[in-house]
């Protein structure tokens, strides 16, 4: 079950009071997702092992911002 003292924010939530983020709840049988500006708005639900296959794909993918050497 989720309450309130569930939810954490994550460790890359930017500069400052850390406003640009998501926060994750976890549960026993699956991982909870909210907008940590509007946290009670929407929260996405997965399963575990959809929760960790995704964060594994994102830490193959390159970050947006970071520049690449692909200059012409």
């Amino acid at each position: 079950m989720i309450t309130p003292d569930n939810w954490r924010k994550s460790s890359y939530s930017g500069e400052g009071d850390g406003n640009e983020c998501v926060e994750v709840a976890t549960a026993s049988t699956h991982i909870a997702v909210r907008d940590s500006k509007t946290p009670t708005r929407a929260v996405l639900t997965f399963p575990i092992l959809a929760f960790a296959a995704f964060v594994e794909d994102l830490k193959d993918q390159p970050h947006p911002l970071t520049p690449t050497s692909n200059h012409t």
